[in-house]
């Protein structure tokens, strides 16, 4: 493992020595203007195996790349009307921007979705270094999953294991950086931006329009990979309404497909709920499937007992939730509730309504 110390005068001395580790496959930790960051060359699937390795406990979680200009950005990902509204506003700047990717980086670095996200730096040295070295390198932070937000090169080390740190071949060293909140994340692939992390000045009440029963589905995953942390940590309760056919079974089916579920979705309309085993990326929980449109009171809902329901790894899926919402324990916030409309034969108007934290 080398150390180099970071300053704006050794710059042009530095970059040379990363483009010539990242050509070796090698992983390089460097700073940003949010968090550090680690690095390889995005496009060798060797490296970027040595790169989740290092990062360990990814659970689906995509990666990102860090490129010079949306000219450079565009040639990995495609881009909609609202990704070049967004490029021209936020970048370069502490953004990811997921875009639909065409597929050309290494297996892995695209989430399941076949998305990429895409970082363009404000600071000096990431530029150059893809600059000079030609191919998107990772940007994702520098720190293992889980752990402390790395703003020094302490906090990095402090937290690895020694198998860990064999993994690290270089390190950029600018000291103690400022403790900014890490890039906020925007999905530009859906007819809204969906924020996945970070706080954007965005409502927490959203529109979108789906055109497919897949698409429908996709929100659903993309919604649950946003709260994957929560669903660990506390559990997941999510409300659904709309009419008889809106899509409310077929939002659930996303859920289970996310989870990686085998078992075929349907309504309880007359158990009330149905139990899922899910093992995703070796965390073992439930979906708990519930249709309450038969509750009409107080007692009927407590007959339920859903306080014992909602626990760590448990996502709770509610179909027809107004039935039930004047019933709900005030100690239980629901994470999000969803409200489908029928707009066309296979379009839907999905309202979501996040919960403040």
């Amino acid at each position: 493992m080398q150390i180099i110390k970071y300053n704006q005068t050794n710059q042009k001395e530095i970059i040379p020595v990363v483009c010539k580790t990242l050509a070796a496959g090698g992983l390089v930790i460097y700073p940003t203007e949010t968090v550090y960051g680690i690095g390889v060359d995005a496009t060798n699937p060797i490296a970027v195996e040595k790169l989740l390795k290092y990062k360990s406990r990814r659970e689906g979680k995509p990666l990102s790349i860090a490129v010079t200009d949306k000219k450079m950005a565009q040639k990995y990902v495609e881009f909609s009307n609202q990704a070049e509204q967004f490029y021209d506003r936020f970048l370069p700047g502490p953004y990811t921007l997921v875009s639909k990717g065409k597929h050309l980086v290494a297996p892995f670095v695209e989430s399941e979705f076949g998305t990429l996200g895409i970082r363009i730096s404000s600071h000096p040295l990431i530029s150059e270094i893809v600059k000079t070295f030609g191919k998107p390198i990772t940007a994702t932070s520098a720190n293992a999953s889980g752990e402390k937000r790395p703003y020094s090169i302490q906090d990095i080390l402090d937290r690895l294991s020694e198998k860990q740190k064999k993994l690290i071949n270089l390190i950029i060293d600018a000291g103690t950086l400022p403790p900014n909140e890490p890039s906020i994340v925007i999905d530009t692939t859906l007819s809204t931006p969906l924020t996945v992390r970070g706080q954007l000045d965005i409502s927490r009440s959203q529109t979108f329009t789906t055109n497919s029963n897949q698409e429908t589905r996709d929100l659903a995953g993309k919604l649950l990979l946003k709260n994957w942390n929560t669903l660990k940590e506390k559990g997941l309760i999510i409300g659904l309404n709309g009419e008889l056919g809106t899509g409310k079974t077929v939002f659930t089916q996303g859920i289970a497909q996310f989870l990686q579920i085998k078992e075929q979705i349907s309504s309880p309309t007359y158990t009330y709920m149905n139990e899922y085993h899910f093992n995703r990326h070796n965390i073992d929980g439930q979906l708990l499937h519930l249709d309450v449109w038969k509750i009409d009171s107080k007692e009927m809902f407590n007959l339920l007992e859903i306080p014992k329901l909602i626990k760590p790894n448990t996502v709770v899926v509610i179909e027809w939730w107004q039935q039930i919402a004047n019933y709900w324990p005030t100690n239980l916030p629901i994470t999000f509730t969803i409200n489908l409309e029928e707009t066309g034969e296979n379009s839907r108007k999905i309202l979501l309504q996040e919960n403040q934290q």
